[in-house]
């Protein structure tokens, strides 16, 4: 009860559908979110059994899923858990499956993102059971006595059930200038050779598929993610620092030297801990403060020359 408490006592405060972009709207955006905030603490816990005609004996034979539902279009909507019982011997093993079966069989109005279905393109990012994952490579708990909990990825703004707002995270993507920077020319068609050495740097980092599960994970993140480029961006922009190919090292470091982009990081670890392709960013980001203060001691020893 405390841990279904806490968590959906969260969601209303920072899961928030009106997803306005312009600064104008920030006063628009504040009473929306004090709005759902409300709706969420009245509603707490609340569930809605989709199919309330179920007997006992057959719920027992089935897997309970309670999924996060709420559109913040329809104002008399409010955020929500929706029950509803899958038999596991129908579907495949993962989280994804169970959700596309649920929207396929029993409630078409279940929004979602989905592409590849192979933890590749990184869209059905989403929290399973407490942690943030990819639905289609996450396994279902195959205990009956126990729900699984379904719902949107952490300290976003909610568009639609499990569907959020990922513009923010694109954005700041992009300010890293994420491909290869050169400042000599190109000779022809000749690629840019790299030793085994250098190419080595790069594992651990390009398998990124940007689906945010670690930085919606990270407090600090929570905290500022109108500067805090969050776990995720970090790691990318220390993928193309470390590049050999790459000839803007130092104006990379600068530009990532810049507020708290990087150094609101606490090393709390929680991005390695849940990210769905075993990657670490925590150790990355370790990697990368090191050179922006190497690249700072060496900006104020050539200063003083």
């Amino acid at each position: 009860m405390l841990q279904r408490l806490s968590t959906v006592l969260r969601k209303p405060i920072f899961w928030h559908g009106t997803h306005h972009h312009d600064s104008n709207d920030a006063t628009k955006r504040l009473f929306d979110t004090v709005s759902s905030t409300v709706k969420g603490i009245q509603q707490i816990n609340y569930v809605v059994e989709h199919n309330p005609k179920l007997t006992a004996e057959e719920k027992s034979k089935m897997k309970q899923f309670l999924i996060y539902r709420y559109d913040p279009a329809d104002e008399n909507d409010f955020p929500k858990y929706v029950s509803y019982y899958v038999d596991l011997k129908k579907i495949p093993p993962m989280y994804l499956d169970a959700l596309l079966y649920i929207k396929d069989n029993y409630d078409s109005s279940l929004s979602l993102r989905r592409s590849c279905r192979e933890g590749i393109c990184g869209s059905c990012s989403m929290n399973c059971n407490g942690l943030h994952k990819l639905a289609c490579i996450h396994a279902i708990d195959t205990d009956l006595t126990q729900p699984a909990y379904i719902t949107p990825l952490g300290h976003m703004f909610v568009v639609k059930d499990l569907v959020v707002d990922m513009t923010n995270f694109y954005t700041q993507y992009k300010t890293i200038d994420p491909y290869l920077k050169r400042k000599t020319p190109k000779e022809g068609n000749k690629e840019y050779i790299q030793s085994v050495e250098d190419r080595k740097l790069l594992d651990g980092l390009y398998e990124c598929v940007l689906c945010a599960c670690c930085s919606t994970s990270c407090p600090s993140y929570w905290w500022h993610p109108d500067r805090y480029l969050g776990p995720a961006v970090l790691m990318q922009a220390y993928r193309w620092i470390v590049d050999s190919r790459d000839e803007y090292t130092d104006e990379r470091l600068e530009k990532l030297a810049e507020d708290v982009k990087v150094e609101d990081c606490q090393n709390i670890g929680m991005c390695s801990f849940t990210c769905p392709k075993g990657l670490d960013p925590q150790r990355s980001m370790n990697h990368l403060m090191k050179l922006i203060e190497e690249y700072k001691e060496r900006k104020i020893a050539s200063a003083t020359l």
